[in-house]
């Protein structure tokens, strides 16, 4: 049976693809031996059914092996997407887009990214999302509306761009 992780398509940026790599990379190569190191000092301590800190190095070291695992999965079912092949006018994965919020009379910025590497805080918002859904394929100049639990939101796009990968 495939879990979630294994099944769905990945859909990343560039940039995403590579963040991921990286982190990948420091697991295998700096954290484990980082905590090896760790299970080695707490076994020359001695008595390891009453050792907290060889516990919690085992501990560790599982969370980062699951993590690992984890990653993996997900570049292995990744799909980069080509940001150069998509229309500059029109909003797509990879794009930035500034748009005017009118209930809360502000400008918004977010950049579109699969749902693997959104992250709201860092302004980064998912297709998926109903907002990155809205935006997704309109232009400049458009107003989109988006459906929420408090009601229908509205939004005017008002810039489009590609930052480089």
């Amino acid at each position: 049976m495939k879990t979630m992780v294994e099944s769905k398509k990945h859909i990343l940026t560039s940039k995403g693809m590579k963040a991921l790599e990286d982190e990948l990379q420091d697991l295998k190569v700096v954290k484990r031996k980082e905590i090896a190191q760790k299970i080695k000092e707490a076994r020359e301590q001695g008595d390891l059914s009453e050792n907290a800190e060889y516990d919690a190095a085992k501990d560790e070291q599982r969370s980062i092996e699951a993590k690992i695992e984890e990653l993996e999965k997900i570049i292995r079912n990744a799909e980069v997407i080509d940001e150069s092949a998509f229309d500059k006018d029109t909003v797509s994965i990879g794009s930035t887009v500034k748009f005017y919020d009118e209930e809360f009379d502000e400008e918004l910025e977010y950049r579109i990214v699969g749902s693997t590497e959104s992250d709201i805080m860092k302004g980064l918002i998912s297709n998926e999302s109903p907002l990155g859904k809205a935006l997704v394929g309109s232009k400049i100049g458009q107003e989109i509306e988006v459906e929420s639990a408090d009601g229908i939101s509205r939004y005017k796009v008002l810039e489009i761009s590609r930052s480089d990968m």
